[in-house]
């Protein structure tokens, strides 16, 4: 492995590029109608030296170390000096900037400000003009928050959290009510069932922000409540630009460690992918005979199966990774062409030695309260992962027209192998052993084409379009799962119980959209305004089969078994014609895992952006969206048989009204009112039956899910200052209709769970944001500053008829049943606390974090089964970042994670009982060196 590291990480060492001169740069916003100002002037006074900015409101100007005064004008504007620009040799100086039109007389505004790198204002300022409510992210915070990924760093915006290190979260509620977009597009993950694409895949380094939507305009896509993360690329940098990354993290308490769980694998496992070692031997629909039939052939279908079912052990390495990015431009004639690329490798380790599942039941006499067990795990579980990604993009810019091309490609492969010990209580009573092999490969290649117009004979139009294709693919490759019975201290195999089994799921998936927008510039009441209507449509495919095997045997086999799995299909044990006994291969063909299942979104929207008054501003939108999904397939039982039926058709209006009143330049007060949607997934909205061989669950899905509808309130007050600073608090009422919750399938099925329409709920929130400075307590301190953000959240679900009364026939003596609870999903709090300091002349950033998220329901419980709760996980991280080299062009990072050695955990909660455990299992400390190198 470390030959294979050394290789790849050869092909990214470069040669340091000399000191260039600097560049000033930057963007111009109309002030006037939350807009670029595209074609303005900017000029260095008392020189020869300006530009105009293109039609992004984009400019830059090449010039030699000095200090300058930047002269920003435009016909009709106000005219804005910033002073003391400082340019250093071979650096970039961001001077952004926001025009307002002339009451009368063309006035000129003297500003007296050193400019520095800083773009955290500038995502300020747009949070400070925008008409909906959101929370940017600059690259600048990504730095001081020492972060080299999306994932690491969104978490210090209000309101968001962060599962697993890569999904995020909006105001607390799951990821159904969250959407990734990229550059505005809609993005599968590697994860398609998710709603979310894991955000630990982009460089920072290639991002120009992150902007999280926490209200909708007509604009923006229906299906999203909680949020919608926009993560927004650069066009490309104002010079030739690399950059190079490497890092090694290591958890004392999985790295270096010889019961680490592993599986044989495949020559191009480091690659992300599996190289056919782990292909079904057989073809699908191939008819295989038993051993009634006395066919030969039978041998020779079982001998094609890899014969390894059991787990082996080794030494786990520690984690690492790398990356590389580059982006330059070039002129072309008058016009500019850019570029971005990046490629970046990540390989983990991860082992829990007490990894823990459990089921539980309520007990049949309403006065017994201590939850008895149905099936107790606990093991040991190991993965093995590695993340590919690469990412490219090309942008020509001509004075009136922007034409932008991304690909994006991401490969993933993950190992999990467990040895666990099982317990079942109520019905057969047992103790088990089981070894678990699993292999998921996932890749997403993605393709988006972008424009952007201005009219050179009317400069008041714009038009916007954008295209997308992506192609994911899902591919559970020989998942092995083997369950010995304890009996009289022997292991034998019960297939009353389960066989051994074998498993291989595949999910293809398409999707394509497109949409355009058009936005007019005009004048309303004496006032600028700004029109906007467009066009979006949406279409995804999902092709999904499993294909499943049992191991059986006819009479005894050669060799005891002796509680070995790879006995199982050792040459000597396999049925043969002329033998006695022996294992075989068993097809279970389950209709219900293979359906095919398309949907269709189109939808159109008109808003309209206008002062009602000097301080008060509003945007009133109206969105359509038509949204159908078309499936095929039937159940097991062949009750169900569909074929292009149309399950789902929703033709819905979705307003959306905001406003904003400015108390003063730098206070504002918000108010909106929108309504969104939250939709089934594929899966969800299907009869499949999947099995996780490490958790004992199945998910069911199910046809008859209806699209969740949601009435959103905001109101948000804030008060921006000097230096990036803000405070800001904020309120929101949430109205449910048939919302999707995960629940347990049934009391006959306690390891089941099936999404379901429950009833209604409500959500009411509070948010608290403060980013400030110790400036105000001695000039020395200004370096040292506070972000912290606070989430309230209550949640009212109003249960369906049918839970409410199962509650009542499993309600314990004593116990009072109404018919509300918490909303499935929903955190009752969020907590994100940063300490940073950040010298850029010392080349010191560093900072201590702390991040919660409170108690949330995670399994909604029938009758006599529990709720299942998630508990708080409380993560304190270290972060410390030094630059040095020439023009601190290198820096080394340290980072800490979960210094607390918090414990991942869930329970089951019941009246009148202790907690018991649901899942549980201990991801440690963890320590990480990296360096960057920016030539």
């Amino acid at each position: 492995m470390i030959n294979r590291f050394l290789l790849i990480l050869g092909l990214f060492v470069g040669v340091l590029a000399n000191a260039q001169e600097g560049t000033i740069k930057g963007k111009v916003y109309d002030e006037e109608v939350n807009d670029v100002l595209p074609f303005a002037n900017v000029t260095l006074k008392g020189t020869t030296i300006g530009s105009t900015t293109d039609f992004d409101g984009n400019y830059a100007l090449n010039v030699e170390p000095g200090t300058y005064t930047v002269v920003f004008s435009f016909v009709g504007y106000q005219t804005k000096e910033v002073t003391e620009v400082v340019v250093e040799d071979g650096k970039d100086v961001v001077v952004n900037i926001s025009l307002a039109a002339s009451a009368a007389s063309l006035d000129e505004v003297i500003i007296t400000t050193t400019a520095r790198e800083n773009t955290e204002a500038s995502v300020l300022n747009l949070q400070k003009k925008s008409v909906n409510v959101f929370d940017g992210l600059s690259i600048e915070s990504v730095k001081k928050v020492g972060a080299n990924d999306v994932a690491s760093a969104v978490k210090n915006i209000p309101g968001v959290s962060v599962e697993g290190g890569k999904y995020v979260y909006v105001r607390g509620l799951g990821d159904r009510y969250t959407k990734s977009i990229l550059n505005g597009m809609s993005l599968p993950g590697l994860d398609p069932d998710r709603n979310t694409i894991q955000l630990d895949i982009f460089p920072t380094n290639l991002l120009e922000n992150i902007i999280v939507y926490k209200t909708l305009t007509a604009d923006l896509p229906a299906d999203f409540t909680g949020g919608a993360v926009d993560i927004v690329t650069k066009d490309f940098s104002s010079r030739e630009e690399y950059n190079f990354n490497v890092g090694l993290s290591y958890n004392p308490d999985m790295h270096f460690n010889g019961d680490f769980l592993t599986q044989s694998g495949s020559n191009t496992d480091f690659l992300g992918f599996d190289d056919g070692l782990r292909d079904d031997p057989i073809a699908p629909g191939t008819d295989i005979p038993l051993p009634f039939n006395d066919d030969p052939q039978l041998t020779s279908f079982t001998q094609a199966f890899n014969p390894e079912m059991a787990a082996k052990t080794s030494n786990s390495n520690m984690n690492y990774n790398f990356g590389f990015s580059t982006s330059n431009q070039f002129d072309v004639g008058e016009d500019r062409l850019g570029y971005i690329g990046s490629i970046s490798y990540r390989t983990e380790q991860t082992y829990y030695e007490d990894y823990t599942q459990n089921f539980l039941l309520k007990p049949e006499q309403l006065n017994e309260f201590e939850m008895i067990p149905n099936r107790l795990q606990q093991g040991r579980l190991s993965k093995e992962s590695v993340l590919v990604s690469a990412m490219a993009g090309l942008t020509y810019k001509r004075d009136y027209a922007k034409y932008k091309l991304n690909m994006l490609h991401l490969q993933s492969g993950e190992a999990r192998t467990g040895e666990f010990f099982q317990q079942t209580f109520i019905s057969n009573g047992a103790e088990f052993f089981s070894d678990n092999l699993e292999y998921t490969q996932r890749s997403v290649s993605n393709l988006q084409l972008s424009g952007e117009h201005a009219f050179e004979s009317n400069e008041n139009w714009n038009l916007d379009w954008s295209t997308s294709a992506a192609y994911a693919v899902v591919a559970d490759k020989d998942v092995r799962s083997t369950l010995f019975e304890l009996e009289d201290d022997r292991l034998i195999i019960r297939p009353s119980i389960g066989d051994p089994r074998r498993i291989w799921r595949d999910l293809d998936e398409i999707n394509l959209s497109a949409k355009t927008d058009l936005q007019n510039k005009h004048q309303l009441f004496d006032n600028e305004a700004k029109l906007k209507f467009g066009a979006l449509t949406d279409y995804k495919q999902r092709e999904f089969n499993i294909n499943q095997y049992v191991i059986r045997f006819d009479g005894a086999p050669a060799e005891p078994l002796n509680g070995d799995p790879n006995q199982l299909l050792k040459d000597v044990n396999i049925w043969r014609v002329n033998n006695s006994g022996g294992s075989y291969i068993v097809n279970q063909f389950e209709p219900a895992n293979n359906y095919d299942s398309y949907s269709t979104t189109f939808a159109g929207y008109v808003s309209e952006e206008f002062n009602v008054t000097d301080k008060l501003k509003a945007i009133l939108g109206l969105r359509f969206e038509k949204f159908d999904i078309y499936y095929t397939g039937q159940d097991t039982q062949g009750s169900v048989e569909l074929v292009d039926e149309n399950i789902i058709s929703e033709a819905d209006l979705f307003p959306s009204a905001n406003f904003i009143y400015s108390l003063n330049d730098d206070q504002n007060l918000r108010l909106t009112y929108s309504r969104s949607t939250a939709r089934p997934s594929f899966k969800e909205a299907s009869v499949a039956q999947i099995f996780d061989p490490i958790t004992n669950i199945t998910f069911n899905g199910n046809l008859e899910l209806r699209p969740t509808y949601v009435n959103n309130l905001d109101v948000r007050y804030e008060i921006f200052g000097d230096d990036a600073q803000l405070i800001a608090v904020s309120g929101f009422y949430k109205d449910f209709t048939d919302p999707i919750e995960l629940t347990v399938f049934g009391i006959e099925a306690i390891n089941d769970i099936q999404p379901r329409n429950l009833g209604q709920a409500q959500v009411f929130g509070a948010e608290f944001e403060v980013r400030k400075n110790f400036g105000f307590i001695a000039e020395s301190l200004k370096d040292l500053s506070i972000n912290a953000n606070v989430s309230i959240i209550e949640s009212q679900q109003t249960m369906n008829e049918a839970e409410f009364q199962g509650r009542l026939s499993a309600a314990r003596d004593g116990e009072s049943i109404d018919n509300e609870r918490e909303l499935q999903g929903q955190s009752p709090f969020l907590i994100n606390t940063g300490l940073t300091y950040d010298s850029d002349d010392k080349g010191i950033r560093t900072g201590l974090y702390y991040n919660v998220q409170g108690k949330t329901l995670q399994v909604v419980g029938i009758g006599a089964v529990p709720d299942v709760y998630t508990e708080p996980f409380h993560n304190l991280k270290f972060n410390f970042t030094k630059s040095f080299g020439e023009d601190n062009n290198s820096s080394i990072t340290f980072r800490a994670s979960n210094l607390l050695n918090d414990d991942r955990e869930s329970f089951y909660e019941s009246f009148g009982a202790e907690d018991r455990i649901y899942n549980k299992f201990s991801p440690g400390m963890n320590f990480s060196l990296s360096y960057s190198l920016k030539f």
